[in-house]
């Protein structure tokens, strides 16, 4: 069996006290009590953030807890805000109005925002912290699909058509800075779903005019079904900024508006606190650990909530 140093590379640090900086796994020796002891993250709670300047609903978001921005939303908007963990701004508008766009695209100061349910359809902005910019058009011309990656390495996926009937659809395809290339299809065609992570490691869930709990893994190259969301729902959001092994699954319709949300460890997904305003059509940012979930409707609502897990020091052996 492997030991400690052969897994991390060191023997296990002495700190006179703990370490001030904890990360989830640590391990250390604290000489003052005689202890070796770890860090975990604790239970996550939720607080009240700062209200967007206009509220909506079908909105996009990506980025940081403390450092977010959303844009889009209710009936076509060009509207862009920017959140630094307590107030949010109104910055630089996008050159397309857009609803039902893709989502979790990049961050704060590289974001990436790609197609929408209405003339331009394929439409691709790219923003660099001051402004947006044309960037490559999308092949397909599908509303509510979902997205993951970064501005120069994105990823979107599912969808439904731009007709009264927004059939679901399995496309996915690749950005690399500057065009969009096909890549692998999705086993479940689906619309009003969630997802994130990289481009190649991206999680989507739920989803589709009857709500699912399907979820799946993309590598890069193609989808895989993995463990199941424990509540179906649709319009539902993501910690975008989360990774495939991390992520939160926020609030939506089971079919009537929940405040429930879920956490995913790569395997399964677990309950975690809810919401205080349970919310369909919101955007999502930040990670499993510091969460944001943004505006949305139930009736609509401006408000942002704050998911935090506090790390815990844990006494390992005495």
């Amino acid at each position: 069996m492997a030991d400690y140093k052969a897994i991390k590379g060191h023997t296990i640090e002495t700190v006179a006290g703990d370490p001030s900086v904890l990360q989830t796994g640590d391990i250390w020796y604290n000489s003052t009590l005689g202890k070796i002891r770890g860090a975990k993250l604790a239970a996550g709670a939720w607080a009240s953030g700062g209200d967007l300047n206009t509220s909506r609903y079908n909105l996009t978001g990506c980025g940081l807890q403390t450092a977010a921005l959303t844009f889009g939303g209710t009936g076509g908007t060009q509207l862009n805000e920017s959140y630094d963990g307590s107030s949010w701004t109104e910055v630089g508008d996008m050159s397309d109005a857009r609803t039902q766009t893709t989502s979790g695209q990049g961050t704060q100061t590289a974001a990436l925002v790609a197609g929408e349910n209405a003339s331009p359809y394929l439409a691709t902005e790219e923003w660099n912290g001051t402004s947006w910019t044309a960037g490559g058009d999308i092949a397909d011309a599908v509303a509510f699909r979902s997205g993951a990656g970064t501005q120069t390495a994105g990823l979107v996926f599912g969808g439904g058509t731009i007709d009264p009937n927004q059939t679901p659809q399995t496309s996915t395809e690749e950005y690399n800075g500057s065009a969009w290339t096909e890549g692998g299809a999705m086993n479940t065609g689906r619309i009003y779903f969630a997802g994130g992570g990289v481009q190649t490691a991206a999680l989507a869930f739920g989803g589709n005019n009857t709500a699912v709990a399907n979820n799946e893994l993309y590598n890069g190259s193609t989808w895989t079904e993995i463990g199941d969301l424990n509540t179906a729902r649709k319009q539902l959001a993501a910690s975008t900024n989360g990774t495939s092994t991390a992520m939160l699954a926020m609030t939506g319709t089971v079919p009537g508006v929940t405040a429930n949300v879920e956490e995913f460890d790569g395997v399964a997904w677990a309950e975690q606190a809810n919401v205080s305003t349970g919310r369909q059509g919101l955007s999502g940012a930040g990670t499993s650990a510091a969460g944001l979930a943004i505006s949305g409707y139930n009736p609509a609502t401006a408000n942002a909530e704050e998911w935090t897990k506090a790390q815990n020091v844990e006494v390992i052996t005495d």
